[in-house]
């Protein structure tokens, strides 16, 4: 039984038994491109920016912004990806935090087309988003551990869903 990658040393194998002069091109362009994707997936596809702290009326909805950056040359889905099978961009705070997500509202993603299939479009963000977000705490110091839950995409391959811990010290008065 031949795994993904012994399948593909067979294929090497068997092209450089047809044409022994193509063996180090083949092996090296398989090589920088398992490079390539491997540097993109130890990229952090999204940092949270800020706020670290904020100060909210106890008991009450309070707004605030969350700011985000997608790194160069990604993107992520939106929160509204345009079909289910996509991972839409979502926030969650856990539930014993003493401090609830009231409201959420992303942005709207922007039309994102692969080259390779310039028809399908796909909803997207890059560069810095924010979530304008409504928290009701209950009274004191909180420091909350939320979650932003994305998949990231290059122009050839998307990453695996993941997940970023965004913290927030949390006051209410």
């Amino acid at each position: 039984m031949f795994t993904k990658g012994s399948a593909a040393v067979c294929i090497v194998l068997f092209l450089a038994a047809l044409n022994p002069a193509t063996l180090p091109l083949r092996a090296q362009a398989s090589d920088s491109g398992a490079s390539s994707h491997k540097a993109t997936a130890k990229t952090l596809a999204v940092s949270y920016l800020f706020p670290e702290q904020v100060t909210v009326v106890a008991d009450k909805p309070t707004p605030i912004d969350l700011h985000f950056k997608v790194a160069p040359g990604l993107h992520v889905n939106s929160h509204t990806p345009h079909t289910e099978d996509l991972v839409p961009t979502t926030l969650k705070l856990p539930e014993t935090s003493g401090v609830r997500l009231a409201h959420a509202i992303f942005p709207p993603g922007a039309d994102f087309a692969f080259p390779a299939d310039p028809a399908e479009k796909l909803s997207v963000y890059t560069g810095e988003f924010i979530i304008h977000a409504e928290l009701v705490a209950t009274k004191g110091d909180h420091l909350v551990e939320a979650t932003l839950k994305y998949q990231a995409c290059d122009n050839q391959i998307c990453m695996p869903p993941h997940s970023i811990p965004v913290t927030i010290d949390v006051i209410a008065k």
